[in-house]
């Protein structure tokens, strides 16, 4: 013989089996947005970092050893879980002029501002390279790369204390197109570079006008 629930209790379990399906609904949600598209793993981009090294924005310890992450997962979670969607689209090739200063780490503040935090001054955990190191994309979609520029803070400009305009970087070089594959490798060679920076990395997919804007913390030493 079977209990019979009372009304209290049947609406009770009704709540939970609700709050079991949202929930369900947003890891499969962040998963799935987590699973396409691409970023620089190395070094690793600000939200990348964060994402990988920290389980969620109440990680423990994170605000006492990384207080830029611990800011950007209570800021925008989203930048965190959506960390390869940082992009925009159809901006053309003018893009100096189209993506404001102090905009640059987060696409102009693209997909209404998600990714803002990524534009925050701090000191982000670094990635120690040397005058010589590799840039990796990794491109979970294979949308191919029409090609990879990439910037570097200039030397005596401290992207801990401001944010990163256009005549704050170096252009440093572009690469030409990479057909579609799951990682895009270049050397990025350098002099002169001492302490910390952020490399800039634009890539330019190839399968639409749709450029991702890569930030990247860096110790020359």
């Amino acid at each position: 013989m079977h209990a019979t629930l009372s009304a209290p209790r049947r609406r009770t379990a009704l709540h939970i089996a609700v709050l079991l399906s949202v929930v369900a609904s947003l890891l499969s949600f962040h998963q799935t947005r987590a699973s396409a598209h691409g970023t620089v793993v190395d070094p690793p981009t600000r939200n990348y970092g964060c994402a990988t090294r920290w389980s969620g924005p109440d990680a423990p310890g994170m605000q006492e050893q990384d207080p830029m992450c611990h800011l950007a997962w209570h800021q925008s979670p989203d930048a965190m879980y959506n960390w390869n969607a940082l992009y925009a689209n159809n901006l053309g090739e003018d893009i100096e002029h189209v993506v404001p200063n102090g905009q640059i780490c987060s696409a102009g503040r693209a997909e209404a501002g998600r990714y803002g935090p990524m534009d925050n001054p701090g000191p982000w955990r670094m990635t120690k390279v040397g005058s010589t190191f590799p840039v990796q994309v990794q491109d979970v979609a294979r949308h191919g790369a029409d090609y990879l520029k990439i910037y570097i803070t200039k030397q005596g400009f401290d992207p801990a204390t401001s944010t990163i305009g256009w005549n704050n970087l170096d252009f440093i070089k572009q690469t030409g197109r990479y057909p579609s594959q799951l990682d895009y490798r270049t050397e990025v060679n350098t002099s002169g570079y001492t302490g910390r920076h952020v490399v800039i990395t634009v890539w330019k997919a190839s399968h639409m006008d749709q450029k991702y804007f890569l930030c990247s913390d860096v110790d020359f030493g």
